[in-house]
């Protein structure tokens, strides 16, 4: 175990020689190995406390020995061959997925490797850089979370409208990289470039909007606005940065006028509501209507169309009375006066005659005469209808024949009783 503590101590003595020597060989050329190898040899003895060859305790006899041989030298070979191994094996690394290795030659970019295990020349002339390529990073525009809560940024949140109000807005930019090499090298400050173009962007956007677009119904079209600008800014100065959202998170107006915003906001709601239930109104009332004024058009339309149809019908007639009554007029006469009266009397219900030669005036109810001769007519037929369940040999035409012979009958006995 001592042993294995000095070897340690040695390594570490050496890489710290070496890498001197290496910087020394910048300045003055290739380095000596000759005096890199005494200088090992030295430290070498110092650590194991060795004397020269010859030396003695002074009374001549050799110093006890400490297992390193006879002449208690060290070889430095094999020394130098394990340093090397190890300092070899120094260079093996493992890039993991969605991470990108960015190896610097003397501080320079060579090479960038993909995920798996992966070797390069040990430092110092290489060395890695890991950086993560697909992680979502997250910047915070007009506020700062601490835990449960939140803290507001005004200076970053108030912005001025394209109708010059104020607002607060406060926002959230998600971000990954699409070039680690830009990513790394050309940028100073990531979270201070993707803030800075954030919030130039935003507030770009906002100032060619009003602020009733900006509260309301443009939120999306803000982001997304606000987005592809934020991009095209970060990919003007190589940032090697994709911008993937940016969210609104509140849009308000300032907090010392947020009462009368709302009074404001509350009346303009109340007048879509009325502007609503107008529109809903006509919707019902226009479409009855105009069904109404077409109806009666429709209507107008046809009752003009049979009242000259009408006309025309009695201007023909009137033509053909007329030439019956150039050939024969008293005919013509009594049938017009006939017709007349069939007219008159099949509108009346009632009917009083005057029998000449007597004061006595005969009244016929017509209307209550057929109202009994149709209620005897039913009654016939429900009779019948019995008569023919209760006797299925008598026939249809039978029980027609009857009732015909009935209504016959009754005809007659009511002239009778009017003559």
């Amino acid at each position: 175990m001592k042993e294995m503590e000095i070897m340690l101590k040695l390594l570490g003595n050496m890489g710290n020689k070496i890498s001197k020597v290496i910087k020394s060989s910048n300045n003055d050329g290739p380095p000596d190995l000759d005096e890199l190898m005494k200088d090992l040899k030295s430290k070498v003895n110092n650590v194991f406390k060795l004397k020269p060859k010859n030396s003695n305790n002074g009374d001549g006899s050799k110093p006890p020995s400490n297992g390193l041989g006879d002449s208690g030298i060290i070889k430095p070979l094999p020394i130098i061959i394990v340093i090397f191994l190890v300092w070899l094996a120094t260079g093996f690394y493992i890039v993991d997925q969605g991470t990108r290795g960015i190896v610097l030659t003397f501080g320079v970019n060579t090479s960038v490797t993909l995920p798996g295990p992966r070797w390069h020349i040990p430092y110092p002339i290489e060395t890695v850089e890991i950086v993560n390529q697909e992680q979502v990073r997250t910047i915070e525009v007009g506020y700062r979370s601490l835990g449960e809560g939140a803290t507001q940024q005004l200076k970053e949140s108030l912005m001025l409208t394209g109708d010059e109000n104020i607002i607060d807005l406060q926002f959230a930019v998600q971000y990954n990289l699409k070039s680690v090499e830009d990513f790394l090298f050309n940028n100073r400050s990531v979270e201070g470039s993707v803030r800075g173009a954030a919030e130039t962007a935003i507030r770009e956007v906002v100032g060619k909007s009003d602020m009733d677009f900006v509260l309301f119904e443009g939120r999306e079209e803000i982001a997304i606005k606000t987005k592809d600008l934020v991009q095209s800014i970060l990919d003007l100065y190589k940032t090697g940065i994709n911008i993937t959202s940016v969210t609104l998170q509140n849009v308000q107006p300032p907090q010392q006028v947020q009462a009368a915003f709302d009074d404001a906001v509350k009346a303009k709601q109340d007048l879509e509501r009325q502007k609503n239930e107008g529109q809903a109104y006509a919707n019902d009332i226009v479409p009855k209507a105009r069904g109404t004024a077409s109806r009666l058009t429709a209507e107008a339309n046809g009752y003009k169309i049979s009242i000259e149809n009408e006309a025309l019908g009695n201007a023909s007639r009137f033509d053909q009375i007329l030439a019956e009554y150039i050939r024969a007029p008293e005919v013509t006469k009594k049938r017009l006066f006939l017709e007349t009266q069939e007219q008159i009397m099949s509108t009346v219900s009632k009917i009083i005659i005057d029998q000449k030669g007597s004061n006595s005036l005969i009244y016929l109810p017509l209307d209550k005469i057929i109202n009994n001769s149709s209620k005897n007519n039913s009654e016939d037929i429900d009779l019948s209808q019995a008569s023919s369940q209760t006797n299925p040999d008598v026939s249809a035409s039978d029980v027609i024949n009857s009732l015909t012979d009935r209504s016959r009958g009754a005809f007659r006995e009511r002239e009778r009783d009017i003559r």
